[in-house]
């Protein structure tokens, strides 16, 4: 597993992938702490993570794309299939080691924070409930980035595919906005990221929350878990 783990993680350095999501990452971060805290005038950076939800929809789908359709594209998903490791394990070291670009990326919010304690008192239990978060929500992105990476053999595909959904999630209180029937209204919001997102960015942990976030991941990587075992005994 943990060959699996270091080969992949080593994929996003030497490929421009992982120095694009690292680079547009920081450099929308620092526009928005710029422009919403030190021109804004204010330590609080709750507008900053807001705003960086939706970055982070862009940028997911780019670090998932390859986790499986790259092998079948290079027909070297049977090799990774029949070697003695278990599927488990596999997608297990895919998906950590996605998190830990996405890890890395997020690691920009420290150096914002040491930034801004030079001029003001930031709230770093606020910082660090926000990294908390955005590890959360990034890793079901991750989880169904990666499914519906193992679906295809087109990175370009997987891509796409994975943005339009993470953007169909985004959407899911605008569309609860319109619906009528209650039950159908409580059901959306039950599963709305942004609303769940947004109480982390506000400092408020709850339980039911985390809980949200982790079951959505299981979730998904046990679908994959099924895509590709059915992809090894077909």
């Amino acid at each position: 597993m943990f060959a699996i783990f270091k080969r992949e993680l080593s994929s996003y350095f030497s490929s421009p992938v992982g120095y694009v999501v690292a680079a547009v990452f920081t450099a929308f971060c620092g526009i928005f702490f710029y422009v919403q805290c030190l021109y804004a005038g204010t330590s609080n950076m709750y507008t900053v993570f807001q705003s960086m939800f939706f970055i982070v929809l862009f940028l997911i789908p780019l670090i998932t794309m390859r986790s499986f359709a790259e092998d079948k594209k290079n027909r070297t998903d049977q090799a990774l299939l029949t070697a003695p490791v278990k599927i488990p394990s596999i997608i297990l070291a895919k998906f950590f080691s996605a998190l830990i670009m996405l890890m890395i990326c997020i690691s920009i919010y420290l150096i914002d924070g040491i930034f801004l304690s030079f001029v003001a008192a930031p709230d770093w239990s606020l910082i660090f409930g926000n990294i908390f978060a955005m590890l959360l929500m990034g890793s079901s992105f991750i989880a169904l980035g990666i499914f519906i990476s193992s679906l295809t053999e087109n990175v370009t595909v997987a891509a796409i595919v994975s943005f339009g959904l993470n953007i169909i999630i985004s959407m899911i209180d605008t569309i609860a906005s319109t619906v009528q029937w209650d039950w159908l209204k409580g059901a959306l919001n039950a599963m709305s990221f942004q609303t769940k997102y947004s109480n982390f960015a506000l400092g408020i942990i709850s339980l039911s929350d985390v809980v949200f976030f982790i079951s959505v991941t299981a979730l998904f990587l046990f679908l994959t878990d099924r895509v590709i075992e059915r992809k090894r005994w077909a």
